[in-house]
């Protein structure tokens, strides 16, 4: 990816957006603890992600980046899905609530110890794993990630198990597809470029535009390694293909 030319506005405006952000993030986890005990599941989960939809107005107008999903298409109806998208940034993880709710995801249990944040997000019902403990945490993937599916919860879950840099998709678990083809539920597969514009482990918010893509729903057709090779090369294409035409369009500027 070419490298953003960083100037003092772009580093201001990025200081900014995390100070907002922390703000919001911290004044409305409070008053999502303070209304949860009158809220239904849909409803929670509705209140919560209004701090995602404020995120991204944010992103839009203070720090310049624009989004753009492709294949909504494919978004399931009254169905749910195990969702395996490559993991770039935290962008994913808030944006992708709003476009499948309810939801559930797969994420290391100490996100919910974080003040605030992870008290807000511990009602979304997520599935906090010991990334430790391997074994046992496959173990929770599948027992719990089967009853969210079967009371109609999708299940989010990043294969590659860490943030990539921009432009790589790691090396996929199988956890995803175990589940899936346990609980007898199609897996969604999901890929984007988050990480040009919100790179992991930086301040830094660079403008310019997030493409997602959504695949069609794939069905657990010859097993578990066959469906996660099935997804992998999926998203590997995809992603490869996101990059040449950022790579692209930047050279053309």
């Amino acid at each position: 990816m070419k490298e953003t030319n960083i100037t003092p506005g772009l580093w201001l405006r990025s200081l900014l957006f995390f100070i907002l952000y922390n703000l919001m993030g911290i004044v409305h986890s409070l008053l999502s603890l303070a209304f949860a005990p009158f809220q239904t599941r849909l409803q929670r989960h509705h209140f919560v992600n209004h701090w995602t939809r404020a995120t991204m107005w944010l992103l839009r107008h203070l720090n310049g980046i624009e989004i753009e999903v492709e294949g909504r298409e494919h978004l399931p109806q009254d169905e749910p899905v195990v969702i395996m998208a490559n993991h770039q940034s935290e962008w994913e993880t808030f944006y992708l609530q709003l476009l499948v709710s309810p939801q559930a995801t797969v994420l290391k249990r100490e996100l919910l110890w974080v003040p605030f944040f992870g008290w807000a997000l511990a009602l979304l019902e997520p599935i906090a794993i010991d990334r430790g403990k391997p074994v046992n945490a496959l173990k929770t993937v599948l027992r719990v990630g089967t009853q969210r599916l079967d009371q109609g919860v999708s299940v989010v879950i990043y294969p590659e198990g860490t943030r990539q840099p921009p432009g790589q998709v790691g090396r996929f678990n199988a956890g995803g597809a175990r589940l899936a083809c346990q609980a007898g539920r199609r897996v969604l597969p999901v890929a984007h470029n988050a990480g040009d514009c919100w790179p992991a482990r930086s301040l830094l918010r660079r403008p310019g535009r997030i493409r997602l893509v959504i695949g069609a729903p794939m069905d657990c057709v010859g097993g578990v390694d066959a469906l996660t090779t099935q997804v992998e090369h999926w998203i590997r294409e995809t992603a490869t293909a996101l990059m040449a035409e950022t790579s692209r369009a930047e050279s053309e500027r």
